[in-house]
């Protein structure tokens, strides 16, 4: 009776046992996918990318179009608790430049998200952005935030999310801030090459 008990405890035990491990990608519109179809933004490319790779590995996408490094970090320990995420993606704070908030706040807010991650058992990677040169020191010292705090943390950095696109304007929709559908590949090729070590 015993080994018939210790069968069914097995098979009862298998679905949890063979679930997908998660990456949760915390961000704003440009992973929110602005202006797409769901379908046509880079997480749910990199989704498509796992299942055709075979790699037991699901995408939970909670980035909200507008969303700022303090958004991101009010919603982060929900997310942590509901998805038990293996790995974190934190592309925010786009939002906090273009609107000239305070970077003290903004390192503070992802630093607390990262913390929340890595205590969490979650491995992270940071994904960073660049203003344009016109808001002169203030972007070099935001641009530098990101590669501060991946030192910092000890974690993986992704310089500039958008740098495949960046300087091809074509690849852009008219407000000339949100990638069109034809460079969210672009985007998850280069976001893949960052994001594959962790996928242990």
């Amino acid at each position: 009776m015993r080994p018939f008990l210790l069968l069914i405890a097995l098979l009862l035990g298998a679905p949890a046992a063979l679930a997908a491990k998660t990456i949760l990608i915390v961000g704003d519109s440009l992973s929110a996918g602005y202006g797409l179809r769901p379908e046509q933004a880079w997480p749910s490319l990199l989704a498509g990318r796992l299942a055709e790779q075979r790699l037991d590995y699901s995408v939970v996408n909670i980035s909200v179009s507008g969303e700022t490094t303090a958004g991101g970090r009010s919603r982060l320990a929900p997310a942590l608790q509901a998805h038990r995420p293996a790995v974190v993606v934190i592309a925010l704070g786009a939002n906090d430049g273009l609107r000239g908030l305070t970077l003290g706040q903004m390192r503070s807010n992802l630093e607390a998200m990262i913390a929340a991650a890595q205590k969490a058992g979650a491995r992270v990677l940071l994904a960073g952005m660049r203003l344009p040169p016109n808001y002169g020191p203030y972007a070099d010292e935001f641009q530098a935030t990101f590669a501060d705090l991946a030192r910092a943390r000890k974690i993986a950095l992704l310089p500039f999310l958008l740098e495949p696109v960046a300087s091809r304007p074509e690849l852009f929709q008219p407000d000339n801030l949100h990638p069109t559908a034809a460079a969210q590949p672009l985007i998850l090729d280069h976001v893949w090459v960052a994001l594959v070590p962790l996928l242990k």
